[in-house]
């Protein structure tokens, strides 16, 4: 069969645009760089996507708490050792007064005490229970803490073994109800004040039990640890 000359014509047109189509392509592919390609598909692709929204960080708040305090408030919180090597800290206002960056805490008992009305600290000491004698030492440097203070107290490693009943009472003084209660390395946290009664809704003591059956380290509780925030106007 003939093909008419129209025909003709039509196939050879339609070649010709084909060989130009391929060329032209063969030449954009090659002036364009590959990651300009690919990312022209990925805008072609993501038109009508819907937009992802992504929550913002939460901002830090003082002493890491979950939530702010309310202005007008100090912000606290203690937390005990946890073995041997997790050292304890204690928090107040977003400074750390104990911890083991600024290398002052140590076994025992640490305690840091606070001038109320200023919010800055006073002093910071610990004593070591397990060795030495230092229930009187500790002893005379709660009493001398100044009205209108607070002392925040927490245990590293084993704070009982050499507490004697002197120093647990200068401690419930202050309103402790478990110094009595402590046994061989309990981790135990405890916020008093000196002068004046914080409130009654906030957390002021906490301790945990050495049970070789519940222990989370090798002869020791877990840390515990209490926060909260203390209205600066009880006095």
């Amino acid at each position: 069969m003939r093909l008419g000359w129209s025909n003709f014509l039509k196939l050879s047109g339609l070649m010709v645009a084909s060989v130009c189509a391929w060329y032209l392509g063969y030449i954009f592919a090659d002036i364009v760089p590959e990651n300009s390609l690919s990312s022209a598909i990925e805008n072609l692709q993501s038109i009508g996507e819907k937009p992802v929204l992504k929550a913002p960080p939460p901002k830090r708040q003082k002493c890491d708490h979950w939530s702010p305090c309310s202005p007008g408030s100090y912000a606290y919180r203690l937390l005990s050792g946890g073995g041997k090597e997790k050292f304890a800290k204690i928090c107040f206002e977003d400074e750390l007064l104990i911890s083991e960056q600024k290398g002052n805490v140590g076994r025992g008992i640490n305690i840091a005490i606070v001038n109320y009305k200023t919010g800055k600290v006073i002093s910071t000491e610990f004593f070591d229970m397990w060795e030495g004698d230092f229930s009187g030492p500790m002893t005379t440097f709660i009493k001398n803490a100044p009205q209108g203070s607070l002392l925040l107290m927490v245990t590293h490693d084993d704070g009982s073994t050499r507490l004697n009943d002197g120093a647990k009472k200068a401690i419930a003084e202050l309103g402790s109800k478990e110094i009595w209660n402590m046994k061989f390395r309990s981790s135990w946290a405890f916020i008093a004040a000196k002068g004046f009664n914080l409130p009654d809704n906030i957390q002021k003591e906490k301790i945990n039990h050495s049970d070789n059956s519940k222990n989370r380290y090798n002869g020791w509780p877990a840390e515990i640890q209490i926060e909260g925030c203390i209205p600066v106007d009880l006095i």
